[in-house]
C-alpha cells in the first residue's frame, strides 16, 4: 500500500480540467461545471416531452440526470441535435472553407478490411459486440472530409465516435498503413489522395443506457490525472475499511490477501440423495483435468452433470427484506498472497465463519436489488433460482461495489467513476469461470454460470480497469450522444454526411438482456419495446425484426444527404436474417452497391463454439440516390428511359476497378443481369412500373454503354478501367452465378474442389454469392446444403485424398506426411470436401428423401389454402414432380404446378416438361 501512496503523491496535479470560461452552443459559461448545471436543469424541464419519444429508458428522472452530461450526452433522447448540426455546418464553411452544397462523389469502399481487437481502446471496456475503431476509420476517411457529420443509430460503445475523432491523428492513420503529406492529405499505399487530415463530427445513438454511458466515456474529454488521483485514494480508503472481508489466515496465523476464491456447485445424487460438491468428484488438480463422468462420494454411483439435481440454499436479504432461494455454491479453493508470493488453500473454519458474518453485515449498501427481467438468454438463470440482480455477484463484491457506487455519486467524477466500475463488472460476477488449464475469464454474449465460478478480488479488478481506461484517456470529444430508439430521431432532413452502423443481428445477441447486470448498477434500463431483435420472450419473429429494421433504415434515409453513403456492418449465419436486412435497406430507399468482408480477427463465444457461427462480418455499402435523379425517373414513368436513368446513376456509384494481388475481379454489380435486378428492385420498391423486360434490357445495355469483360461502364470510366486492367497479370473470370439451389450447390462444389475448408471460412463468400437469389427461391441454409451434398472430415480414419493433396500443396510443414499423421489430421479437421463417386450416390439418396419430405409439406398447404406459393424450394418441387410422374400421380403435379407462379413453370425446363406431360395425360 505504501508504494501506491507514493504513486499518488507523484501524480501531476497541474494536469487538471480547464477551470476557465467555456463556450457551448453559442453560450459562454464561467466553467464546465456551470455549463453542466445549466443544461442539466434544461434537460429536466424537457423530460416530460422527451418521455413521449420511442425508446425512452426505464428509470427515475434523477438517475437520468445523474448519468447525463448535456448537451453532449443525455441518458435519454437528446433534444440538442439540430443546434449542433447548425453549428457544425457553419464551422465547415468558416474553418474548412466547404459550403454545404459542395459537389460530392465517392465510389463504394470495396476492399475487404481486417482489424484486430487487441488495441487498448477496444479492450478498455467489455461489450458484446464492437467493430474496431480502426476498421471504422477506413470507411470514414474514404467517405468524408474534415468537419463532416457521421451518424450511427446503433452505436453500441461509441467506436464510430472514437474513429471520427481520431481522423486527425497522424500516428493512428499511419498505423492503418496510410500516409499524410505536407499538405495534410491522407494518401493510400499507391500515393493517391483519399481525404484530408482532420476530425469528423459524430452523432451517436443507442437504445441501451449502458451502451451510451460507455460511448460517452470513450468519447468525452477527460482530466484523467486528476480523476486517477481521486480514484486511487478512494480505493485505498475502501480497501483499508474492508480488508477483513478479503483476508485469510496463512501459516503461523500470518494474514494473506485474497486474490480469488473458487466456488463449486453442490449436487444431489439421484441414487442415494447424498449432497456432494462438483469440485470433489469431478476436478482432478494433479491430472489437470475435469471429468465428464464422476462417482457419488457416498454410494459410488456413476453420474454425469445431466443426471444430478442441484442442491438449494435459502437466505434472507435485508435490502429487499425477503427470503430468497438459489442453487448452492460453496468455496473450495482460495488463492491468496503474502507479500509478493502467492499461495492456495482449502477454505478453513475461519474462512467459512467470515462468509457467515458477511451474510449478517448490517451497514446500508447500494448494490442493485432489481428483479431479473424475463428473456430468451437471461432466462437460463431460472435454472439456478436467480431472481434478483444482486444474486449475480458474491456478497463481498456486492457490498464493496455498493459502497464504491455511493462514494462515486457524491464526487465530481460520477461518469468516469461509473465507467471504471461498469468496466470491472464482467470479471466480478459469477459468470467469471475458473479453468483448470488456463486463465479464467467471463463469457460474453451469454448468461452461462459454470459449476466452478471464480470470485475475484474487486480492488484488483478495479485497479486493472483503471489502468486500461487510462490508456484511452487522450481520445477527445467530437460526438453528441442520445439514448433512444433509432425509429425516431430529432434530426432535420438531409443533414448527415455519412452513416456507419452496426445493427442487431437478429437472434444472435439479446442486447437488453445481456446489458441487464450493467444497467442494474446504473439504475437505468433499456426500453426493449422497439428493440430490433428476434426474441421469443418479446414475441418478435423475423418478420417483426425486418419491419423494425426497415423503419430504422427509413429514418436513416431521411436524415442522410442525397448522393451520400451508408455502411452497414452485419453478421448473421442465417440466410433469412441476411435477406431481411437487405430487404429492409432497399425498401427504405437505399441502393446497395457493394458487399465486402470485415474480419475482426477474434470470435465471440458463439462464433467460436457454435456450428452456425460466422467468423467474418459482411459490410454492405448503400447510397441514397441524388434528388435530381429521383425526380428525373419520376418524370419518365412508363418509358424505357427511367430504366437507363437509374443505370447511369448506379454505374456512377460503383467501383471502376477492383484488383487484389495482381488479379482483376469481376464487379458483379456492373454485369447486365445484376444491373437489371437492381433496376427492377428500385422501380418496385418505389411503386413504379418496370419499364423494360429482362431480354430487352440485356440486348440494349451493350448498345448504350461501353462493355469490358462482361461489365458495363460510363464513357468517363472506361479509360481508367482499361489502364488498370493492363497492369494486372491475371484476370479472375466471373464465377458461377448463383440463382437457385442447384447453382448454389455447384458453386460450393467449385469452392471445395479448389480449397477444402470449414463452414466458417466458406460462409461469408457464400452469403455474398446468394444476395441476388430469386425471391421465390426458398434456399436452404448453407449447413443443410453441406450436409446433404458434401462430406466433412471429423477426425476419424485417415485424411481424405482431396484434403491431403490441398494441405501438402499449401503448407510446407505438411509435405510428405502420411494421411494418418496427427499434424495433418489436426489441420484437416472439420474441413468440407467433395465426395468421391462411390459416396456421392448415398448422399444423393439422403438428399432426395429430404427434398421429398419438403414437397409433402407443399401438398399439405394445398389443403389449407388456395393461394399461390410465394416462396418455395425449387429443388424440392423438381424432386416431387419426378416422383409423382414415376408413380403416374399426374393430378399431384398439376395441383402443385397451378399454385406456382406461371413464369416459374415457363422458365424452368424440367418443371415445364413434367407439368405439360401431366396435363396431356389428364386430357387438359
Amino acid at each position: 500500500m505504501d508504494k501506491e501512496m507514493q504513486q499518488l503523491s507523484l501524480l501531476d496535479e497541474d494536469n487538471k480540467a480547464d477551470k476557465g470560461p467555456v463556450v457551448c452552443l453559442g453560450m459562454t459559461f464561467e466553467n464546465d461545471q456551470a455549463r453542466r448545471d445549466y443544461f442539466r436543469n434544461e434537460l429536466r424541464k424537457k423530460l416530460p416531452e422527451l418521455k413521449k419519444v420511442e425508446g425512452f429508458p426505464i428509470g427515475e428522472d434523477d438517475d437520468i440526470i445523474t448519468l447525463s452530461d448535456p448537451p453532449y450526452y443525455t441518458a435519454c433522447p437528446n433534444p440538442w441535435f439540430n443546434e449542433f448540426i447548425k453549428e457544425w455546418e457553419q464551422e465547415k464553411v468558416e474553418k474548412h472553407s466547404r459550403p454545404a452544397d459542395v459537389e460530392y462523389h465517392r465510389e463504394p469502399f470495396a476492399a475487404d478490411v481486417s482489424e484486430g481487437k487487441s488495441d487498448s481502446i477496444y479492450m478498455a471496456h467489455a461489450y458484446h459486440t464492437k467493430v474496431p475503431h480502426k476498421a471504422i476509420m477506413r470507411y470514414i476517411l474514404h467517405y468524408t472530409q474534415p468537419g463532416d457529420i457521421v451518424f450511427d443509430g446503433f452505436s453500441g460503445t461509441g467506436m464510430t465516435g472514437v474513429a471520427a475523432s481520431l481522423c486527425d491523428n497522424r500516428r493512428v492513420i499511419k498505423e492503418l498503413g496510410l500516409q499524410v503529406d505536407g499538405s495534410n492529405n491522407v494518401l493510400d499505399v499507391n500515393g493517391n489522395v483519399i481525404t484530408t487530415l482532420g476530425k469528423r463530427r459524430a452523432i451517436l445513438n443507442d437504445l441501451s443506457a449502458v451502451a451510451t454511458h460507455i460511448s460517452y466515456n470513450y468519447n468525452a474529454d477527460k482530466s484523467f490525472a486528476e480523476f486517477e488521483k481521486y480514484f486511487l485514494q478512494l480505493l485505498h480508503k475502501l480497501e483499508e475499511k474492508h480488508e477483513w472481508m478479503l483476508t485469510t489466515l496463512h501459516e503461523k496465523k500470518e494474514k494473506g490477501k485474497i486474490n480469488f476464491v473458487v466456488w463449486s456447485e453442490v449436487f444431489v445424487c439421484p441414487n442415494c440423495s447424498n449432497e456432494f460438491t462438483y469440485w470433489d468428484v469431478a476436478v482432478d488438480l494433479e491430472g489437470k483435468k475435469v471429468r465428464e463422468e464422476f462417482k457419488c462420494s457416498n454410494c459410488g454411483f456413476l453420474l454425469k452433470k445431466k443426471d444430478v439435481e442441484r442442491a438449494i440454499d435459502t437466505f434472507f436479504n435485508k435490502e429487499i427484506n425477503k427470503t430468497y432461494s438459489q442453487v448452492k455454491f460453496i468455496p473450495v479453493l482460495i488463492n491468496y498472497s503474502v507479500g509478493a508470493k502467492r499461495y492456495e488453500k482449502t477454505p478453513d473454519k475461519d474462512d467459512i465463519l467470515l462468509l457467515e458474518q458477511l451474510q449478517h453485515y448490517q451497514e446500508k449498501s447500494y448494490y442493485p436489488t432489481s428483479r431479473i427481467i424475463a428473456g430468451d438468454e437471461i432466462g437460463r438463470l431460472k435454472t439456478l433460482n436467480f431472481e434478483y440482480a444482486f444474486q449475480l455477484m458474491s456478497i463481498r463484491n456486492n457490498l464493496i461495489l455498493g459502497e464504491l457506487y455511493q462514494e462515486i455519486l457524491s464526487s465530481p467524477y460520477k461518469n468516469l467513476g461509473l465507467f471504471v466500475l461498469s468496466a470491472s463488472i464482467p470479471n466480478l460476477t459469477w459468470m467469471y469461470r475458473w479453468r483448470i488449464n488456463k486463465k479464467g475469464g467471463s463469457t460474453s454474449g451469454t448468461y452461462y454460470i459454470c459449476s466452478t465460478p471464480q470470485e475475484n478480488n474487486p480492488f484488483k479488478q478495479l485497479r486493472r480497469k483503471l489502468q486500461d481506461i487510462k490508456k484511452v484517456s487522450d481520445v477527445s470529444n467530437s460526438s453528441i450522444i442520445s439514448t433512444q430508439s433509432s425509429l425516431q430521431m430529432d434530426i432535420k432532413d438531409n443533414s448527415v454526411d455519412y452513416i456507419f452502423t452496426d445493427p442487431p443481428f437478429g437472434a444472435n445477441l439479446m442486447y437488453s438482456e445481456l446489458n441487464f447486470i450493467w444497467e442494474a448498477w446504473l439504475r437505468l434500463f433499456s426500453n426493449s419495446k422497439t428493440e430490433a431483435i428476434v426474441n421469443k420472450t418479446q414475441e418478435k419473429d423475423v418478420s417483426y425484426y425486418k419491419e423494425l429494421m426497415y423503419l430504422c433504415f427509413k429514418e436513416n434515409y431521411r436524415i442522410l444527404k442525397p448522393g451520400r453513403w451508408m455502411t452497414v456492418e452485419f453478421s448473421n449465419s442465417k440466410a433469412s436474417i441476411w435477406n431481411a436486412i437487405q430487404e429492409a435497406i432497399q425498401r427504405a430507399g437505399f441502393i446497395i452497391a457493394n458487399v465486402a468482408a470485415l474480419d475482426k480477427k477474434q470470435g465471440s463465444f458463439k462464433a467460436v463454439t457454435t456450428a452456425t457461427a460466422v467468423k467474418q462480418d459482411l459490410v454492405i455499402s448503400a447510397y441514397k440516390p441524388k434528388q435530381k435523379n429521383i425526380e428525373k425517373i419520376n418524370l419518365e414513368i412508363n418509358t424505357e428511359e427511367s430504366a437507363w436513368t437509374f443505370v447511369m446513376q448506379h454505374l456512377e456509384q460503383l467501383p471502376v476497378f477492383i484488383g487484389i494481388k495482381g488479379e482483376a475481379q469481376i464487379i458483379s454489380e456492373r454485369t447486365p443481369r445484376i444491373l437489371f435486378d437492381n433496376m427492377v428492385a428500385y422501380h418496385v420498391q418505389n411503386g413504379l412500373p418496370v419499364p423494360i423486360s429482362s431480354a430487352e434490357f440485356q440486348a440494349r445495355v451493350a448498345q448504350r454503354f461501353p462493355m469490358r469483360d462482361g461489365m458495363a461502364f460510363l464513357e468517363n470510366q472506361v479509360a481508367e478501367y482499361d489502364k488498370k486492367r493492363t497492369l494486372v497479370k491475371e484476370f479472375a473470370q466471373m464465377s458461377l452465378f448463383v440463382s437457385d439451389e442447384n447453382s448454389a450447390i455447384e458453386w460450393i462444389r467449385q469452392q471445395l474442389l479448389k480449397k477444402p475448408q470449414n463452414r466458417q471460412d466458406l460462409h461469408p463468400n457464400y452469403i455474398k454469392e446468394i444476395q441476388h437469389i430469386a425471391k421465390h427461391e426458398l434456399l436452404p441454409e448453407l449447413d443443410n446444403l453441406l450436409y446433404q451434398n458434401f462430406l466433412r472430415y471429423e477426425g476419424e480414419g485417415q485424411v481424405p485424398d482431396q484434403i491431403v493433396s490441398y494441405l501438402r500443396r499449401n503448407y510446407k510443414d505438411l509435405r510428405g506426411l502420411e494421411p494418418t499423421n496427427p499434424l495433418l489430421t489436426e489441420k484437416a479437421l472439420n474441413r468440407w470436401y467433395v465426395p468421391d463417386p462411390n459416396k456421392q450416390a448415398d448422399l444423393e439418396k439422403l438428399r432426395e428423401k429430404a427434398l421429398l419430405r419438403e414437397f409433402e409439406g407443399y401438398l399439405d398447404e394445398l389443403e389449407n389454402s388456395k393461394k399461390k406459393f410465394k416462396q418455395f424450394r425449387m429443388e424440392a418441387v423438381r424432386a416431387g414432380f419426378k416422383k409423382a410422374y414415376s408413380e403416374k400421380d399426374f393430378e399431384k403435379i398439376v395441383s402443385v404446378g397451378d399454385r406456382l407462379p406461371e413464369s416459374i413453370i415457363q422458365e424452368d425446363d424440367k418443371l415445364l416438361m413434367y407439368y405439360d406431360n401431366a396435363c396431356i395425360r389428364l386430357g387438359m
